[in-house]
């Protein structure tokens, strides 16, 4: 059996793709089961986040792996298989131990050196043990890239090359500057009571604002958030609970709201935030350019949705309209086809269609029917000189970008929910700032990135080798106990007709004579085991737990069930390990 991977995330899919495969808590317990009532399965856990879905499976054929999870996944996420495909990612036993151990030290997260990924990866891990569809495999593999995640964090600075996606979407707000600053005195309104929206309540309370507002649809949830905040001991914020429907009121109370809930649809409307802000302005609210650039130095990234561009007026002309001119210069503006279309033309035929371009300027020429070669070479002296200025005579006038300034905001919105929260119509509104999953990943794509993520992939590739090498080692191990088993066997069998020949052997003799025997034959298999489980870590080791059958003619069934044992047993302390040793950090 071997480790296969399938999935999507923010790296290979735009955010639209990743909204609409998002899946719900029923669909990720349907999809688990109905991966391991596949052929090709024998395991599966898997892990969904708000930028990845990600299907871990232990499979015994790789093509039929491959196609039978993204069938399933593409069923289960209500996309075409077609559709998804492009999407998709493959990884396959090392590559697929080294993909997770990456996420779990939040290398492959949208924002560099993040932790909550621990939480969900152990979320992840508990979901397919209670569903029971994780064995031995998947089992020992979650839980050591909950290790190697927190020897990450522990043994690195990867923490100082990124933070949380909350910090990092606070930043985004505050336009690059100070968040302590930009929070101060402010009112917050969190909707949403889950781990993501208490993770933004705490990060907003220490930060300095002054009123926390929780919004749930189970009001209890809401309550319990509001009086953790208070009884806070870092924090002095005011902190009380709301129902939903109460939102909109609040929102024109509110100087910031985040929203991070497991809805399906849009919880707030463009219309519902229009009103918000002009319930606060007492002015109705217009729409401006899409402008969802990122800050940290990273303008121009994303035009603007809308076309909010000033045309450069072009002077009108009626020359250059016969057919085979190769100068087009009709309509409101001119083209030129480029120095290939005048290249070689002799004066004549520029004199015939009447018209050079002089510094971007279409100018008639005057006709001179006295016009001889030094006006020739005049016309021709002037268009190569405009060719050398320019540098080139332009195919077309392109219009010019124009920044379209817009009123500072009055209202801030974090969207840190998948699928969204808020409606995307909301980048167009005048005075109101959103920032969404969209936007953040745009703007961590230039984010910087710490010396310490050097240490953390060196650190990621050594626990790889051995985790790679321990599982090759245990996967000859039930053929090692098989052998031993065999031979201790034959040990007793030769004992028992050894004292039917001798039947007056006392005690002594017979356990002196039994001793030697079985110290030959540990002798005989000391060296052949240990040397066998060592080559059986290295690369393409595996196929020595089959040779070592062959050549001790062992029972595969024996082998199988030595196995079998050992996986359930490995399964069980790995359970019993995840309830005495919880991670903390934010799931």
């Amino acid at each position: 059996m071997s480790l296969l991977v399938v999935g999507l995330s923010h790296r290979s899919a735009p955010v639209s793709v990743l909204e609409r495969a998002s899946l719900n808590a029923e669909e990720q317990v349907g999809l688990l089961h109905d991966t391991v009532a596949a052929e090709p399965a024998a395991e599966a856990a898997l892990l969904a986040t708000c930028n990845r879905i990600e299907l871990y499976a232990d499979v015994d054929k790789f093509h039929a792996g491959v196609a039978e999870l993204s069938t399933l996944l593409a069923r289960h996420c209500g996309v075409g298989l077609d559709e998804l495909t492009p999407y998709l990612y493959v990884h396959y036993e090392d590559r697929a131990v080294h993909h997770l151990f990456s996420v779990a030290c939040g290398l492959d997260s949208m924002v560099v050196g993040e932790g909550q990924i621990l939480g969900q990866i152990k979320d992840s891990l508990g979901r397919a043990q209670e569903q029971r569809t994780a064995g031995r495999l998947l089992n020992e593999l979650f839980q050591q890239a909950l290790r190697v995640g927190k020897r990450a964090h522990s043994e690195t600075g990867i923490d100082r090359a990124g933070q949380s996606l909350v910090t990092f979407g606070l930043e985004q707000l505050a336009a690059g500057g100070a968040v302590e600053k930009w929070a101060e005195g402010r009112t917050a309104l969190v909707i949403g009571a889950g781990s993501m929206s208490s993770l933004a309540a705490a990060t907003l309370a220490r930060a300095g604002v002054a009123e926390v507002v929780v919004a749930n649809r189970t009001f209890e949830r809401a309550e319990r958030l509001a009086r953790i905040l208070m009884e806070g001991d870092d924090t002095d914020v005011l902190a009380r609970a709301v129902p939903m429907d109460a939102v909109p009121a609040e929102l024109t109370r509110a100087d910031v709201a985040v929203s991070c809930t497991g809805a399906t649809g849009v919880v707030l409307t463009a219309e519902s935030i229009a009103a918000a802000v002009r319930g606060r302005t007492g002015e109705p609210v217009t729409e401006v350019g899409d402008d969802r650039r990122p800050a940290h130095g990273t303008e121009g990234r994303r035009t603007p949705a809308r076309a909010d561009v000033r045309e450069t007026p072009l002077p009108p002309t009626g020359v250059g309209t016969d057919e085979d001119c190769p100068l087009d210069l009709t309509g409101t503006g001119f083209s030129v086809h480029g120095e290939a279309a005048v290249a070689g033309m002799d004066a004549a035929t520029l004199e015939q269609h009447a018209a050079w371009v002089d510094k971007g300027t279409a100018v008639r020429v005057v006709e001179d029917a006295r016009r001889g070669a030094e006006a020739d070479a005049e016309l021709i002296s002037a268009l190569a000189a405009t060719a050398a200025t320019v540098g080139r005579i332009p195919e077309r006038r392109k219009p010019e970008p124009v920044e379209i300034p817009r009123p500072e905001p009055v209202l801030f919105l974090l969207d840190l929910a998948m699928p969204r929260d808020v409606d995307a119509a909301v980048h167009r509104l005048a005075g109101v700032r959103l920032v969404d999953i969209e936007s953040l990943a745009e703007a961590s794509a230039d984010a910087p990135m710490a010396s310490d993520v050097d240490l953390v992939r060196r650190i990621v590739a050594d626990e790889v080798a051995a985790f790679g090498a321990a599982q090759r080692a245990a996967h000859i191990t039930p053929t090692v106990v098989a052998l031993r088993s065999m031979a201790a066997d034959v040990v007793a069998g030769e004992i028992a007709r050894l004292e039917g020949r001798l039947p007056g052997l006392d005690d002594k003799h017979r356990a002196e004579i039994t001793q030697t025997v079985r110290r030959v034959v540990d002798k005989l298999l000391h060296a052949p085991t240990v040397r066998v489980k060592q080559l059986a870590a290295e690369p393409g080791g595996a196929g020595y737990a089959d040779a070592l059958r062959t050549l001790f003619d062992l029972d595969a069934g024996t082998a199988d069930s030595v196995a079998a044992a050992g996986g359930a047993q490995n399964a069980q302390n790995a359970k019993n390990s995840e309830k005495t040793s919880k991670n903390r950090g934010p799931a």
